[in-house]
């Protein structure tokens, strides 16, 4: 039994679970940018954000947990703007050869 002042380690939040979600699918990206393939990391990053736009579309306010930052309008719009500018920018950007 845990004691009523005793920190908890859990999301306490559905908005908090799915903030790790967004970050656990970042790192994962970030992985493989700078270990292997850098459009499929930059790629995972862009669906991250785009995930946690989603998410904060659509989760309730006093529910959104971190993914709360600013009102619920500039969170979504930004997000969704850098997660699909990440995207597009790994599809469009050509290879550079040496």
């Amino acid at each position: 039994m845990i004691p009523d002042g005793a920190p908890r380690h859990h999301p306490q939040t559905l908005g908090g679970a799915v903030y790790l979600l967004v970050v656990a699918t970042a790192a994962i990206g970030l992985l493989a940018a700078v270990f292997g393939p850098w459009r499929t990391g930059v790629a995972w990053l862009g669906i991250a954000v785009v995930i946690g736009s989603a998410a904060r579309l659509l989760i309730p306010e006093r529910q959104a947990g971190m993914l709360r930052v600013r009102r619920k309008l500039p969170d979504v719009a930004l997000m969704l703007l850098a997660g699909v500018a990440l995207v597009v920018l790994s599809i469009v950007v050509p290879d550079q050869r040496g």
